[in-house]
């Protein structure tokens, strides 16, 4: 705004500027005045160069430390001083960051201080101080709002010490802001210090500790102090006396316990302290215990001999120190400080006796004790005690065992035991297994240097008990009737005792036996004794002579021819008989009945050919007898039909009475025949009908199977004249064309005749006559016609009439003469061929055309045909056709030359 108004100014560039503490800064100096008189910059800082134009002035400042000075530019101008102030302040990076001392060790419970300081660094405004544990922040300080000169910042904070702080390390972090000028942020650090807090039980450690201890013993102390953190941070003094002892410190958890050995010399003897001192953050808990050291020798026991023959006297000697009475056996010296001591003749049982000497100490209030023992050794013969060496052993076969015979005496006899004649010898004192052969009696010697004792022994071996085949058989064979016991015999020690039951039942079997064949089956015998059991299956067989029964060979017996059967006779009887039979008498005399045996086999044999009915006798016979049996032997077959019995086809006659099929069996007894139609059942009634043919099945049965037939019936019939038709119907006219069609039905097939008008020429037949033809009708072929079918069974007829309407052709032709002719030539044909041609056979009249001669058409033939023909026809009845036609037709075909 001043420089707005006032047409002349001063400018100095940079006004405001913040530099780093002994840093430099170029001071830009100018005024606008054209011809300004002079100009300067004033400051206290020290400069190190100047630049200069008409109207400006630059100057660098350097080594700026003041924190903060106004420089002033002027110009001279025109009377007047024209004036610009700036302002520098300098900045100092917080280089030195110092964390003040921790305490050594920091009770837990108890403030500590932190103190922070950041000497120098400024300007303090911009200045924040953080108290850190760790990486935790504790206390964070910033002191803005400080004056700008001030510089350097301290920040002190008191904090509760806990457990958890021990071994935490603590720092002070100081920030200088500076981007609100354009600078940067500043940090720094101090060096972290270590806090160690512990915590000290006021208790005063518990020692354990002897209240006696003895000169040159060992004895275990132990220090212990709960309560105490860190404990492994403790340092443990443990003393006897003035001698320090070195323990072995275990921690567990915040409890602590020191163990040592502690062994007193002579020159402590008497009373003397025990120290426990536990030191820890510079704390103290210390115990005393009182200890008394004394000195107390093992009293001496001493034996005049150690060993000694039997029956030499012994003096035995117990004494010890000054102030100790002894004890020796019980009996007390008679004032401390003198020995005791006794005298004995040894004897056996002195051997190995022990002797106790027992010394006792007052050592402030309490009772101590030792004693010291010796034993005496007295030699004597050997002694073989039952105790030691029984005269009767018993072992259980098989198990290892050790067989000891032991002697007393001393020296230790040595044992020999073998059998009396020299024998097997017995390993004593060795483990082995024990065999049924060293059962039996020995004699036993010990001996030593003082002597000898000898003893017989016997040793049993006990073993379970055995069935073996001698004794106990598997198989026993009886014979019925006889007297007998069943016994097995057992190996085994002790005695087994044996019983027998047979399967099924609990009572044992005892005594003689009357056998019968009951008696026959599986015993279990079993043998028992103190060592085990053993069981065996004992199969009893009741032998027998033979016997007959109905049942299984009955006396009589039939025979199914073709069956292949055996005659089955099953005798009764161990061992199993042999049997025979043999016809006796008739046609089986001398004829062996094949038998079936007694177990069928897959190729057993049959009887293929005819057997010889008769009477035959059966004989069964085994090592224990045999046995005569008369057999009536019958024979019998089953149903059997052929072609000659029942006929594969067979023929009925329509209108018959209705009868059964012709069909009969061979058999014994007499099979039943019964046929029935197959499909459609054949429904009853009296006569026969054509729906009776058919295929029919017929089924012969007896009692000893069926046959079956299958017959094909079929039924024949008289001829009937089922159709007689004319074509075309209506007539026909001269010189046109008719066929005349004949169909009969008839079983065996009918066969067909025809029958003209007379002096009907041209007249044609098919092969079978059941068509009659004719071609260029005339008014001969005009007239009545015939049509008859004929079987074994019979004859039918039908007759129609055919009517020519027009001129008569051939008249109109050839006139009234021509007629005549004609017609005598045509009888005169008619005559010939009836007399003469229709003797030879049958004759085609096309065939003789060129001859002259004619053909005989007889009513051969059968079959039906359609025809064309016209008018009226009529219909014979069978039997009065029959008398009409005594003589035979003849139909003439003639063709113009």
């Amino acid at each position: 705004a001043a420089l707005a108004q006032e047409p002349f100014w001063a400018d100095l560039q940079p006004r405001v500027a913040l530099v780093e503490r002994g840093g430099s800064l170029w001071l830009n100096c100018s005024t606008n005045c054209p011809r300004p008189e002079r100009g300067g910059l004033e400051t206290s800082l020290r400069r190190n160069g100047t630049q200069r134009g008409l109207r400006w002035l630059a100057r660098q400042l350097v080594d700026i430390r003041e924190p903060e000075t106004q420089p002033v530019c002027f110009f001279r101008c025109a009377r007047r001083t024209l004036q610009a102030r700036g302002l520098i302040r300098t900045f100092q990076r917080p280089d030195r960051v110092e964390l003040g001392p921790l305490p050594a060790w920091q009770p837990v419970g108890e403030n500590f201080t932190l103190s922070c300081r950041v000497p120098g660094a400024g300007p303090r405004g911009s200045l924040t101080l953080t108290l850190l544990r760790g990486a935790q922040e504790l206390i964070r300080r910033s002191f803005a709002g400080e004056p700008p000169r001030a510089r350097g910042a301290v920040l002190i904070a008191t904090v509760l010490a806990r457990r958890e702080d021990h071994g935490a390390n603590y720092s002070c972090r100081a920030e200088l802001d500076l981007r609100p000028h354009g600078l940067g942020l500043f940090e720094n650090s101090s060096a972290p210090r270590q806090l160690r807090t512990f915590a000290l039980s006021p208790d005063p450690p518990r020692l354990a500790a002897p209240r006696l201890l003895e000169v040159g013993s060992e004895s275990p102390v132990s220090c212990s102090l709960d309560e105490l953190f860190p404990a492994s941070e403790a340092w443990v003094y443990l003393a006897l006396g003035d001698q320090r002892l070195s323990p072995d410190i275990t921690f567990e958890g915040d409890a602590l316990m020191a163990t040592a050995t502690a062994t007193a010399s002579a020159e402590q003897e008497g009373a003397s302290q025990l120290v426990c001192n536990v030191t820890l953050g510079g704390e103290s808990r210390e115990t005393r215990e009182n200890v008394t050291v004394y000195s107390f020798p093992a009293p001496v026991l001493t034996l005049s001999e150690p060993t000694v023959p039997e029956g030499k006297v012994v003096t035995v000697t117990c004494t010890a120190g000054a102030r100790v009475l002894v004890t020796l056996d019980g009996i007390p010296a008679v004032v401390p400080g003198q020995p005791a001591q006794l005298q004995l003749n040894a004897t056996e049982d002195d051997d190995r006796r022990s002797f106790l000497c027992d010394a006792t100490l007052e050592v402030d209030g309490e009772t101590l004790s030792k004693n010291e023992s010796a034993e005496l050794r007295v030699l004597y013969a050997p002694r073989l005690d039952d105790s030691d060496c029984p005269r009767s052993w018993t072992w259980p076969e098989g198990p290892e065992q050790t067989l000891r015979c032991e002697a007393r005496g001393n020296p230790a006899p040595s044992v020999h035991c073998a059998r009396p004649d020299g024998g097997a010898v017995l390993a004593l004192g060795l483990l082995g297994p024990v065999t049924r052969a060293l059962a039996g009696t020995y004699r036993c010697t010990a001996g030593n240097i003082q002597g000898e004792a000898v003893k017989d022994v016997t040793l049993t071996v006990e073993y379970a008990p055995a069935l073996d085949s001698v004794g106990c058989p598997e198989h026993i064979t009886w014979l019925e009737g006889t007297e007998v016991s069943l016994s097995c015999v057992a190996h085994g020690v002790p005695p087994p005792s044996v019983s027998c039951v047979r399967s099924g039942e609990a009572r044992v079997l005892e005594g003689l036996l009357r056998v019968v064949r009951e008696h026959a089956g599986t015993y279990r015998c079993e043998a028992t004794n103190a060592r085990g059991s053993a069981a065996k299956n004992v199969a009893v067989t009741v032998e027998y002579g033979p016997s007959f029964e109905e049942l299984s060979c009955p006396s009589n017996w039939t025979w199914v021819e073709g069956s292949g059967q055996l005659f089955s006779c099953e005798v009764d009887g161990k061992p199993e008989p042999s049997v025979e039979c043999i016809g006796s008498g008739g046609t089986s005399d001398g004829m062996l009945l094949p038998l079936a045996p007694p177990d069928p086999r897959p190729s057993v044999p049959s009887i293929s050919s005819k057997l010889a009915p008769g009477i035959y006798i059966c004989n069964a016979t085994n090592r224990h007898g045999s046995m005569v049996k008369t057999v009536a032997v019958s024979t019998e077959s089953p149903p059997q039909m052929d072609e000659s019995t029942c006929p594969g086809h067979q023929t009925w006659l329509e209108g018959a009475e209705a009868a059964a099929l012709a069909c009969a069996a061979r058999g014994r007894p007499s099979p039943q025949v019964r046929c029935s139609r197959e499909g459609v059942p054949r429904p009853q009634r009296l006569r026969v009908s054509r729906e009776d043919a058919g295929t029919y099945r017929c089924l012969a049965t007896n009692t000893h199977g069926t046959d079956a037939r299958t017959v094909t019936v079929g039924v024949e019939y008289r001829p009937v004249v089922a159709e007689l038709a004319a074509s075309p119907p209506g007539g026909v006219r001269p010189g046109g064309n008719f066929t005349l069609t004949c169909r009969a039905e008839a079983w065996p097939p009918a066969q067909i005749s025809w029958r003209a008008p007379p002096g009907a020429p041209n007249i044609g037949l098919s092969s079978n006559n059941s068509t009659l033809s004719v071609a260029g009708a005339m008014g001969s072929h005009g007239g009545e016609y015939e049509c008859a079918a004929t079987n074994a069974h019979g004859r039918h007829a039908r007759r129609i009439t055919v009517r020519v309407a027009g001129p008569w052709l051939w008249v109109a032709v050839g006139g009234a003469a021509g007629g005549a002719a004609l017609l005598a030539a045509g009888a005169g044909l008619a005559f010939y061929v009836q007399s003469t041609a229709c003797k030879k056979g049958e004759y085609n009249v096309q065939e003789a055309e060129s001859s002259g001669e004619a053909v005989c058409l007889n009513g051969a033939g059968g079959g039906a045909g359609g025809s064309a023909g016209a008018a009226e026809g009529g219909t014979e009845a069978a039997g009065t056709e029959e008398a009409q036609a005594g003589g035979e037709v003849f139909a003439i075909q003639l063709t113009s030359a």
